[in-house]
């Protein structure tokens, strides 16, 4: 997220993070949606030192979409394409986004679809610390891809959904939101009807002394945190963060392009404030807190079951 370097900077002087509203994981985790330790497997592999840091173009990143693909099959989900690579050129190299797929099951509603999104690739290598230059990227963005696949894994068993439902792995976002500029192009030009788009960045760390969970980049163009906040039963899940739009996030991940396109609510959710590690050589395994993420997995369902069951379309531009 080529947004949040800036932010590490800026935020550095933040406190602790609170604790005082989150609300503690009493319930065991076999009774959740998502658990914590399915998060957690697929952010181990995904940062893996064997992937050397998911560039696009590298060996890392095609060994990274056969994993995804496997575990789209394994859920039963299907290709929205002929397969699950939706290919495209990424300055010269071969790219591929993986796009899953589960339709609707009300006549009327089925045609209209909502993504869920996350972009798994990333730089690659970084600047060398300690004889370690494998830029892990586990926070940015294996964690987010995680949360995509475990709610791709929940709406497949649950099949719940009377809207249609796109799961999509987005690839070359370091270079440029190249992937969702590619896939938001060819679904406009095929003309689909798109209600939402739900995109997941950074969700591996807590907020740093906030009232609020997370927070949704380009808050002031629909209602959408407002609509996730009634949906979710709880009006401090997601609240405005000023410094994503000093930083006019809202325009630095894979939600933008669907917004260019379509012109339709298209927004990140993250939790990152302060995360020191971006595009560093430590962004690995070890820093992210699984328990938290699990929690704001757990808490984004209700929101997606109701983004993709209500009559009509509650959430909306503002004028």
């Amino acid at each position: 997220m080529k947004k949040l370097v800036v932010l590490s900077i800026a935020l550095a002087f933040l406190g602790c993070k609170s604790s005082e509203r989150k609300e503690s994981n009493s319930k065991d985790s076999k009774e959740l949606a998502v658990t914590v330790s399915e998060v957690k497997e697929t952010v181990a592999f995904l940062a893996s030192d064997e992937l050397l840091g998911r560039n696009t173009g590298s060996q890392g990143i095609d060994e990274s979409a056969t994993y995804i693909e496997e575990q789209m099959k394994s859920f039963g989900l299907k290709p929205y394409f002929e397969t699950y690579r939706d290919s495209f050129k990424a300055k010269e190299m071969d790219a591929f986004n993986v796009v899953g797929y589960l339709e609707g099951n009300d006549e009327k509603l089925k045609g209209e679809v909502v993504i869920i999104g996350a972009h798994y690739d990333h730089i690659g290598y970084g600047k060398t610390v300690e004889n370690d230059s494998i830029a892990n990227g586990a926070n940015d963005n294996a964690a987010g891809s995680s949360a995509v696949l475990a709610m791709a894994r929940h709406f497949s068993a649950k099949k719940n959904n009377k809207r249609s439902l796109m799961f999509v792995l987005f690839s070359a976002e370091e270079m440029g939101l190249l992937g969702s500029k590619h896939l938001a192009k060819r679904l406009k030009s095929e003309d689909m009807d798109l209600y939402t788009v739900f995109n997941i960045e950074m969700l591996g760390t807590p907020m740093k002394d906030k009232e609020f969970d997370a927070y949704i980049t380009g808050h002031k163009f629909s209602n959408m945190s407002e609509k996730i906040n009634e949906y979710t039963n709880d009006s401090k899940f997601i609240g405005f963060y000023e410094m994503a739009e000093t930083y006019n996030l809202f325009k630095r991940s894979d939600n933008y392009p669907f917004y260019e396109e379509f012109n339709v609510p298209a927004q990140t959710i993250s939790t990152s404030d302060d995360y020191v590690y971006y595009h560093h050589v430590d962004d690995e395994v070890d820093k992210l807190d699984y328990d938290h993420m699990a929690r704001i997995i757990n808490k984004i369902i209700p929101a997606i079951e109701k983004m993709s069951n209500t009559p009509t379309r509650e959430i909306k531009m503002y004028d």
